[in-house]
């Protein structure tokens, strides 16, 4: 049994027996497709009994009969149906695999170029010219109005998805590629924190879109509805759809705060705050020079949300305010985590607990906000009693820094690309969907364990570069790039001083920054001295730039598995 791949969800082969089923399954593939028609020769297998042993390996099967060179228009849909339903990858075969080879040239025909559907065709050791030439273009799939069709689609030109296709042009220019992002401004959101700490200004942590999109990608300026990847499709807001070779999922995450009640109707006034907006930081510096005085409040939700360490960095700056103008002492300051401790990676909380002693932080563990009434100062909070039963807690404040839980945005929720949780289901290292082998993902809405923040992505995208150009043919790579689970959270706990916070899957310690990043490494204790204003300068001159600024130069060796 000869197989040959003609592209990530289709193999083709000569017939098969009922006997190698086993073998496929254990080979990978979930379905089989059967163009030939029953009793064309003595000793065939039926289509009949191909099924039941397909289904006895726990795989589907499809019956697309056609005689050799007789293959409609009806049965080229048929094929394309069947491709589009059944589990990938999938065996297509007929007596000698050519049938199976032409359905699929004819299924891609109008949705690749002929001159590479040829290729592909020809690698295998098939001939679809003449099939081909003899289809008139009225026999094409019509192209639907408003589609569009590049090579590379990227959904998301936040931080993951700019820097893969920045990482991709820089090891191969002149790509294809088209980038999916309605925004016309692009935020440096780790900045947010130190915009409510007064350290940056808010126009400081934002550019215009345009300026930083790579000028050979392609923008198309609207939001996604819903994926389609069994047509390889993306399908917009306005209806239009955009058709794809390689899908790179980047599309961020979403903050519910209408996940807390009463909470959207008092952001921004009442002292109640959160540095996870752009237009609420300024209002958290506000209230930070305000307060003289009175309870302060600083919530963090179940995890996952981005930038674990961003509702401790929030608190650490404002009492470093307080403590600097001498009104700490007449704070009660409390840190209410819907978690059960400080940080998640136990080797960096000592020196976290000594800014929480030093400060007089009130820990509350396993709190979560469910209810805030801004009028009243009044926050409402679920935790677990002794006997594990939920009760709520009620707590005053004057001023109530919020962080919402977070989740993946609707359109990926609700789509095949998602898991049972609602996140987009890839493999942790490789960065591949489990399920839909020419779709890469990264950053924030992926199901991956390391944290979310904008360090992960940094290592990311030089990983889907690799891999997606290794599997589209562009890159000359033997090897598997692969990602680690790397993540980063400087933690500022106070002006000038950070707690740099570095870590991959398992809460692994894996020190990357350079000498030359730090400008000043304190030895005692884990508290580094950065200049604050070099972290965006890197971000916005770096990492979009198609390189790792903070570790390696453009073209070093990733690490990699065989």
């Amino acid at each position: 049994m000869t197989i040959k791949t003609l592209d990530e969800a289709l193999s083709v082969s000569p017939q098969i027996a009922v006997a190698d089923l086993p073998k496929l399954r254990e080979q990978g593939f979930r379905s089989v497709i059967v163009d030939r028609p029953d009793g064309e020769e003595a000793g065939q297998p039926s289509f009949a009994e191909i099924e039941a042993a397909a289904r006895a390996e726990g795989m589907e099967a499809r019956h697309v009969p056609i005689r050799p060179g007789e293959q409609t228009q009806a049965d080229v849909g048929a094929f394309r149906e069947a491709m589009k339903a059944l589990p990938k990858p999938i065996l297509g075969y007929c007596r000698s695999g050519t049938r199976t080879a032409t359905l699929w040239a004819l299924a891609q025909d109008g949705r690749m170029q002929r001159e590479e559907i040829v290729a592909r065709i020809g690698q295998a050791g098939y001939d679809v010219t003449k099939s081909l030439a003899a289809r008139p273009a009225s026999a094409s799939p019509a192209r639907m109005d408003g589609e569009m069709r590049h090579d590379i689609v990227i959904v998301g030109a936040g931080t993951g998805g700019l820097a893969a296709a920045a990482s991709m042009l820089a090891r191969v220019p002149g790509l294809d590629i088209a980038v999916i992002d309605p925004a016309d401004v692009h935020y440096y959101q780790p900045g947010w924190t130190l915009v409510g700490a007064g350290v940056f200004t808010p126009e400081e942590t934002r550019r215009d879109m345009a300026s930083l999109i790579p000028k050979d990608v392609t923008w198309i300026k609207a939001s996604v509805s819903a994926f389609e990847p069994e047509t390889d499709t993306v399908v917009l807001s306005d209806g239009r759809r955009v058709v794809y070779r390689k899908l790179v999922a980047a599309p961020g995450i979403e903050l519910n705060w209408s996940a807390i009640e009463g909470l959207e109707e008092t952001l921004g006034r009442n002292g109640v705050t959160s540095n996870y907006r752009y237009d609420l930081a300024p209002y958290t510096w506000k209230l930070v020079q305000e307060l003289k005085g009175g309870k302060a409040l600083f919530s963090q939700p179940p995890m996952p949300i981005k930038c674990a360490g961003a509702p401790q960095k929030a608190m650490y700056l404002s009492c470093d305010h307080w403590r600097s103008e001498g009104w700490l002492n007449a704070m009660k300051v409390e840190f209410l985590n819907a978690g059960p401790v400080l940080f998640g990676v136990a080797d960096y909380v000592p020196p976290l607990m000594e800014y929480v002693e030093t400060y007089g932080i009130d820990l509350s563990f396993g709190h979560n906000l469910v209810k805030v009434d801004g009028p009243a100062k009044k926050a409402w909070f679920e935790r677990k009693d002794k006997d594990g039963q939920v009760e709520t807690v009620e707590r005053e404040f004057d001023m109530l820094h919020v962080v919402p839980p977070q989740r993946a945005p609707g359109f990926v929720r609700n789509s095949p690309l998602a898991n049972e949780a609602g996140w987009i289901e890839i493999d942790p290292s490789t960065l591949r969907h489990v399920r839909f082998p020419n779709i890469y993902a990264l950053g924030d809405a992926t199901c991956t364990t390391n944290a979310k923040t904008m360090a992960a992505a940094r290592k990311q995208a030089p990983v889907v570069a690799e891999n997606l150009l290794r599997d589209l043919g562009r890159l000359n790579v033997k090897t598997v790039a692969i990602y680690d689970g790397y993540g980063s959270c400087p933690l500022t706990v106070e002006r000038g001083k950070v707690v740099l916070a570095e870590f991959a899957y398992g809460g692994k310690r894996v020190p990357s920054f350079p000498k030359w990043f730090i400008d000043d490494l304190k030895p005692s204790k884990a508290a580094w001295l950065l200049k604050e204003r070099l972290l965006p300068q890197v971000y916005w001159r770096g990492m979009l730039k198609g390189r790792e600024p903070m570790a390696k130069p453009a073209h070093a060796p990733l690490k990699t598995a065989a």
